[in-house]
């Protein structure tokens, strides 16, 4: 679990409890109680525990702010695996709300229990109407609970393409007949994003390594196919299923991230205009962002660089989805005068920018400025394995092999099988 963004508030373990504890009502602003119920996933006792526990027996859930309380309550008992809590989140399986029962299966998933009594509580939701039946389904299948087969069958033919998505994927699973996966893997071109996102984790949970080609051409955030490939990598290649040469090229291409090396949902009627195609770059559905840096590169590879220059300025800086674009952009443009901006970001610590800096390692290796290479192999002693095999493609396209031999011995398997492959 990525606890990278969850300390967020200066609130001590006691400060926090101490708000959980005061009623609502003496609150100066409600969403401190919210606040305090997100700030006790940083401290895992059972004192936390146990202040969470109260914060949902002591909700009202006829009243609105009581009910978001409860409902971040149950989601952080979920992230901190609280198993002693489970009676009480339990309950919350019966909500009237349909938001604390879809964080209420979440927290059960999250815990793991493999309790009959509980998981059949879950799988009769499945036959309540108007539940947000994808996370029951996905709950039930992560357990590996057969007894719910047939009810999960029911929604391999709904309309919600994600719901289907985890249906069809989680009685292939049971069955052990993987005939109709091809139907997931067609999600993976879906024009909703949530269904491509849904698929790619419906495909990592059944294990389905012969999807990873599809997977790497899927037009959205390279995190979700990133983080695909390596669990892919990280289940099979220890049980023989596949070999790190196998995947090398797809998760190379991920890195990269060409758009021309993605199939795109999206495309225009007419030229978009340049200010028009700049702004796509700030769209949260990543296949559309892809389409601008392709019209980008093959439309406007002249205008380009110094439009990409004015958004960083304007707002890109501090939009995390539009500034890995810019950055990977000015690699694909050959842009030598972004060195300086692209050094900069390499460096960028803060963990919403993380991805820009694989994105710059990219960049500074397209741009061909041998100076970078003392600069790439500072990052090679960071934690973050994306980053580092990054810095490897980087330094091999600047014709340095140092970097590899630096990675040899290095604590992830992943980029010690990078530092010795032959590609």
């Amino acid at each position: 679990m990525d606890k990278r963004f969850f300390k967020m508030f200066g609130l001590t373990e006691e400060e926090a409890i101490a708000i959980i504890d005061t009623p609502l009502e003496q609150l100066e602003d409600a969403s401190d109680k919210y606040i305090a119920v997100s700030h006790l996933i940083n401290f895992p006792t059972e004192q936390s525990i146990a202040a969470l526990v109260r914060a949902i027996e002591t909700s009202n859930p006829d009243e609105l702010d009581h009910r978001i309380v409860r409902r971040k309550a149950v989601e952080s008992l979920g992230r901190l695996q609280a198993q002693s809590a489970l009676p009480v989140i339990r309950q919350c399986l019966k909500d009237d709300d349909i938001y604390t029962v879809e964080n209420t299966v979440w927290t059960i998933g999250e815990i793991g229990t493999r309790d009959p009594e509980i998981l059949e509580e879950v799988a009769q939701l499945l036959d309540k109407p108007g539940q947000i039946y994808r996370v029951i389904i996905h709950t039930l299948a992560n357990a590996d609970y057969r007894p719910s087969l047939e009810r999960v069958r029911k929604f391999t033919q709904v309309e919600d393409e994600p719901t289907r998505s985890a249906a069809i994927a989680t009685v292939c699973r049971f069955t052990d007949d993987y005939s109709q996966i091809s139907e997931v893997i067609a999600l993976l071109q879906s024009s909703s994003v949530n269904a491509r996102r849904g698929c790619i984790q419906d495909l990592i949970d059944s294990r389905y390594y012969k999807a990873i080609p599809e997977i790497a051409r899927c037009p959205v955030s390279l995190v979700f196919r990133l983080r695909a490939l390596r669990m892919l990598l990280d289940a099979g290649v220890p049980s023989g299923e596949i070999t790190f040469t196998e995947i090398q090229p797809y998760l190379e291409q991920v890195l990269y991230d060409r758009p021309n090396d993605l199939d795109l949902v999206h495309e225009y009627d007419a030229t978009p205009v340049l200010d028009f195609v700049i702004n796509e770059l700030y769209e949260t559905d990543f296949g559309r962002c892809y389409l601008a840096t392709k019209t980008l590169l093959d439309i406007y590879p002249q205008e380009a660089p110094q439009a990409l220059l004015v958004t960083y300025g304007d707002k890109a800086y501090n939009d995390y989805g539009a500034h890995y674009h810019v950055m990977k952009l000015f690699g694909w443009l050959k842009y030598a005068p972004a060195y300086d901006l692209l050094i900069e970001n390499l460096h960028n610590r803060e963990p919403q920018f993380q991805k820009s800096r694989a994105a710059c390692a990219i960049a500074l290796g397209e741009l061909g400025d041998s100076r970078a290479i003392f600069e790439l192999k500072i990052c090679l002693n960071t934690p973050i394995w994306d980053l580092k095999y990054a810095c490897l493609l980087a330094l091999d396209r600047l014709g340095d092999s140092s970097g590899r031999e630096i990675c040899t011995g290095d604590r992830d398997w992943l980029i010690r099988a990078k530092a010795t492959s032959t590609q």
